[in-house]
């Protein structure tokens, strides 16, 4: 608790730093984070999304409740995203209007329907929307900079007012898809399952300090995180190779079935020691000299 990126984090009730990452779907983690425990959610998600130095082409980002927000389903469509969070409190969510006087096309939806979209705030801001956008795109300013311009604290910037209407309409559409869609729940669920999965992994690589990054120096701080990562990314790399193996030959390919092959995840570490190898012979004393 002596150096600037240590902060009290609320909902875990203790002092740190926050780790963000960034894991696509086959558990290969693209983009991992230092930040502190106050940082918004949102900036990192946006950072990792266009930072990421891949060839991969990123179209869906699954979030769950404290990675969204109005304003950040509107940059993630105005930077060509699909921002898919898994809601929390979904009752409490509401639907906007599409145009004026819409609202008796829905009866059933009446206790969800609230207001009209402000269409004519967002073509009056359009193109200071397409700026911030473009500025988070090249890279031009900080992304945490940026949005800390769009919060709830600047309620009366006419550009955070068009974003959040964006932000609205955007987040009903899914909202409705949401509700719709199976598919879609259990594709989002399955995509935060991977991230579970791999902070899991965390906890069994690290196990050095009790999992504690336990320096005072930024640098050192980043360092661990990225030997992590690369760890963690390592591990990936080969289990694919020996599934790959193992798969390749026909008596156990046939023993797999639809669900087996969906279930399958390079992502596993009960076969690995992570404490290394100490070959003891019974046989043969050890000479331990005395030390005078």
């Amino acid at each position: 608790d002596q150096n600037l990126m240590t902060q009290w984090h609320i909902r875990y009730g203790g002092r740190g730093v926050m780790i963000y990452w960034h894991v696509e779907k086959n558990s290969v983690c693209i983009y991992s984070q230092l930040k502190t425990c106050s940082s918004s959610e949102v900036a990192a998600m946006i950072e990792g999304l266009l930072r990421h130095c891949t060839e991969m082409k990123v179209e869906k980002n699954f979030v769950d409740s404290h990675g969204q927000s109005e304003v950040a389903f509107a940059f993630c469509h105005l930077l060509g995203f699909q921002l898919m969070p898994r809601l929390k409190r979904i009752n409490v969510q509401k639907l906007y209007l599409p145009f004026t006087g819409s609202s008796s096309a829905y009866p059933n939806l009446q206790p969800v329907l609230t207001r009209t979209i402000n269409w004519d705030l967002i073509r009056q801001q359009y193109d200071q929307m397409i700026k911030y956008a473009t500025a988070l795109r090249l890279g031009i300013a900080e992304t945490d900079v940026i949005l800390k311009r769009f919060t709830r604290g600047n309620l009366l910037h006419p550009t955070y007012q068009a974003l959040s209407e964006l932000g609205k309409a955007v987040k009903t559409i899914f909202l409705c898809q949401y509700l719709h869609s199976m598919e879609l729940r259990r594709e989002i669920n399955d995509g935060l399952n991977v991230v579970e999965n791999w902070n899991s992994a965390n906890s069994f690589i690290f196990y050095g300090k009790s999992g504690e990054i336990a320096t005072n120096r930024l640098e050192d701080q980043e360092l661990a995180v990225l030997s992590l990562h690369l760890l963690q990314i390592s591990l990936v790399y080969i289990n694919t190779l020996m599934i790959q193996q193992v798969l390749s030959q026909p008596q156990w390919i046939k023993l797999m079935k639809k669900q087996d092959l969906r279930a399958l995840s390079p992502l596993i570490w009960l076969h690995i020691n992570p404490y290394g190898t100490f070959k003891l012979d019974m046989n043969e004393r050890l000479l331990i000299e005395t030390v005078a």
